[in-house]
């Protein structure tokens, strides 16, 4: 059975309760912003590209009814007020990722330009609308996949030399796979890449406290895609770089991002940046995966953007499924929350942190890889070009854990999963 991640057709938007992964597979029906909100929110959908299709979509969906069943003439302008008004609450819900006010932001120049138009309806500016919501999240999937494409070519040229015929290992942190995305992923659709080459040796992925998008979302894809790979705890990084970097061949530690800076600092999940300290002290490329939605030119230098902090409790208290000691199995119909803290613990929950761009090896998007100049500068100026960049050489690409639009799957799970 195919497992899809974001499940849309129009007039209706269900995505994967992400909270409730990996012991149960949940859908969630959004039929509102209000509902985006929450779920974004309240992380049953996470990923700075997930995010963005997902609100995006859930003003298309009734926008989508509202087709089916309104005739009346109403101003063109009065629908644009509503989707702009609905745009700029859901940029509300996770202020640190900019795909999410990137895709808010070109959604509203759509909707403004279709209402100044003056033979525009109002169905004019909903039909406008729900077309460039989707066409997002069709261009999501081909832009991961370009991703994956690229930063699987760069690990490979960049690898030790003395290990140029060899298969590499890489380590990733979070989740940034298809559950992040519209599919595919970013950081994950490299490794998927590598994978489909024959050139990955093994994938280390990090548990990444405190919400273990990790070892409860990147372990569920891997195995789902039959990726080989090993779980560690975020503070075990240090010790595998020192003791197996070289009988892993480990070649790269390949995150996500959620802000990419003017100057290439990073804002990702928290744990990134002692990730990039490690890879440099270890002579390992660290490699940023992202579209180039995520590259805000506004924002000048990490310092100022903002970081999200999340309550204590997510530190403090753990929830999950019952295991079965004597039976050896989860029962996911019994979930409790424990407290792993002794009373009266404060805690510091940051859902971000700032990598420095002098840390930082290359930034991998649709159109290629950057790299510093001499200067140590990233330039951006060629990847925001049409034809900037040659396409890497084809890859049959696996077909992972993704969506469907219209009912159709756009990426489905590899063949071998079972």
């Amino acid at each position: 059975m195919v497992l899809q991640a974001i499940k849309y057709s129009r007039g209706r938007l269900d995505i994967l309760d992400q909270l409730r992964l990996p012991h149960e597979e949940v859908y969630i029906n959004i039929a509102s912003c209000q509902e985006a909100w929450n779920a974004i929110k309240s992380m049953q959908v996470r990923g700075a590209p997930a995010i963005a299709i997902v609100a995006a979509l859930s003003i298309a969906v009734p926008a989508a009814r509202v087709l089916e069943i309104e005739n009346q003439h109403i101003p063109p302008d009065s629908a644009a007020q509503q989707i702009i008004y609905d745009l700029e609450y859901l940029v509300t819900s996770r202020p640190t990722a900019v795909n999410l006010s990137d895709a808010a932001t070109k959604l509203k120049t759509v909707v403004k330009n279709t209402a100044n138009d003056p033979s525009s309806e109002k169905r004019t500016v909903l039909q406008t609308y729900i077309e460039a919501a989707e066409h997002m999240l069709v261009d999501d999937v081909q832009d991961n996949e370009r991703i994956g494409k690229h930063g699987a070519k760069w690990i490979m040229r960049n690898k030790p030399r003395a290990a140029r015929e060899d298969k590499v290992s890489v380590i990733t942190h979070c989740n940034t796979g298809s559950l992040a995305t519209a599919g595919y992923g970013t950081a994950l659709g490299v490794v998927r890449s590598l994978q489909c080459l024959g050139s990955l040796h093994h994938v280390f992925y990090t548990e990444t406290r405190p919400y273990n998008q990790g070892s409860r979302l990147t372990g569920y894809e891997l195995i789902h895609d039959g990726i080989p790979a090993t779980l560690i705890t975020d503070s075990m990084a240090a010790a595998l770089l020192n003791t197996r970097r070289a009988s892993d061949n480990i070649a790269a530690i390949v995150v996500g991002a959620d802000r990419v800076a003017a100057n290439g600092d990073t804002a990702n999940k928290i744990g990134t940046y002692s990730l990039a300290v490690l890879a440099r002290h270890h002579s390992v490329k660290f490699l940023v995966a992202a579209p180039r939605t995520t590259i805000d030119m506004e924002t000048k230098t990490g310092a100022d953007i903002v970081i999200e902090e999340r309550p204590e409790i997510e530190m403090l208290n753990i929830k999950g499924p019952v295991y079965l000691r004597d039976e050896s199995k989860v029962d996911a119909r019994l979930i409790q929350e424990v407290c792993v803290a002794a009373k009266g613990t404060r805690a510091w929950n940051p859902a971000f942190d700032v990598t420095p761009a002098e840390l930082i090896d290359g930034v991998v998007m649709e159109k290629g890889v950057v790299e510093k100049d001499e200067h140590g500068v990233f330039r951006w100026d060629k990847v925001f070009e049409e034809h900037a960049v040659e396409d890497v050489p084809e890859v049959d690409a696996p077909k992972p854990l993704g969506m469907a639009v219209d009912g159709i799957t756009a990426t489905e799970s590899m063949a071998t999963a079972s």
